[in-house]
């Protein structure tokens, strides 16, 4: 099992990306988008624009998680180190824990006027594919990658864990993105345990009702144990907000600045 982990660990995390954006863009033309838009190749070099900032910034942040999370295992904080169990369980329980903090973190963003200001940049695209796992401001590294060390000081995780963790969550994080509707047979197969790419797209309705909900990025009882759960047919979904909701306003430059750009948002009706 070390072994495996140590594998995994020293794979490069943006060789993965590339290959599975590749995979998943492929993907959305063999199978078809229920959702078709002009302009794609446009689309894609805004929205990966974001991907070069973040790299930067992230990259600035590892620094700082690198520092805290080797502390917090030298030191044997956390609740895993109160007790002795098996690698394997440990490895599971504890993407399970970050999934926890990231859920945690992830409806923060929503509920803080200051970090929607950032995390509004994700939801504002409105016409969303694989390349929306872009869309993120390099800021908003602040607040998920504190989820990432909270969770690893908290739950007593050390690198090596968090590192599969990333490898775990990545898969997830792209095909959610992906524009294309999966068969509902894989919602109610997976989806009792997963955030499926079907429901993960509830999320991105403009609607704030829907907005508000599903905000686990992997296992899908978090959801359903804080009542945050809905669901909505992909064929029925508008995507991104209303207030972004121009071609000026999808421009990666414009994006960039709209945290510090006072924008009112526009509020649905419930359904």
């Amino acid at each position: 099992m070390e072994q495996i982990i140590n594998s995994i660990n020293t794979i490069n995390e943006n060789y993965l990306i590339v290959i599975l954006i590749a995979l998943f863009y492929s993907l959305e033309r063999l199978l078809g988008s229920p959702f078709k838009f002009d302009g794609r190749l446009n689309h894609f070099l805004h929205n990966f624009l974001f991907q070069i900032t973040f790299y930067f910034a992230n990259i600035a942040f590892a620094i700082v998680q690198v520092s805290i999370v080797s502390w917090s295992t030298e030191n044997e904080i956390g609740l895993f180190n109160w007790f002795d169990i098996p690698l394997w369980l440990k490895v599971i329980l504890g993407i399970m824990c970050l999934d926890f903090s990231s859920y945690w973190f992830h409806r923060l963003a929503h509920a803080s006027p200051l970090l929607w200001r950032l995390h509004r940049v994700h939801h504002s695209d409105t016409k969303m594919d694989t390349s929306t796992f872009f869309r993120g401001h390099p800021l908003e590294v602040l607040v998920f990658g504190t989820s990432s060390v909270v969770g690893c000081v908290v739950f007593g995780l050390d690198l090596t864990i968090l590192g599969v963790y990333f490898f775990v969550l990545l898969p997830f994080l792209v095909a959610q993105h992906a524009n294309f509707e999966l068969p509902d047979w894989t919602d109610k197969v997976f989806g009792k345990v997963f955030i499926t790419p079907n429901f993960h797209k509830v999320h991105h309705e403009q609607n704030q009702f829907y907005t508000d909900s599903n905000f686990a990025d992997i296992f899908i009882f978090w959801d359903k144990l804080f009542n945050t759960f809905k669901y909505l047919p992909v064929k029925d979904m508008r995507y991104g907000l209303k207030e972004f909701d121009n071609d000026k306003k999808q421009t990666f430059w414009y994006l960039l600045i709209s945290p510090f750009i006072n924008i009112e948002r526009q509020m649905n009706d419930k359904p």
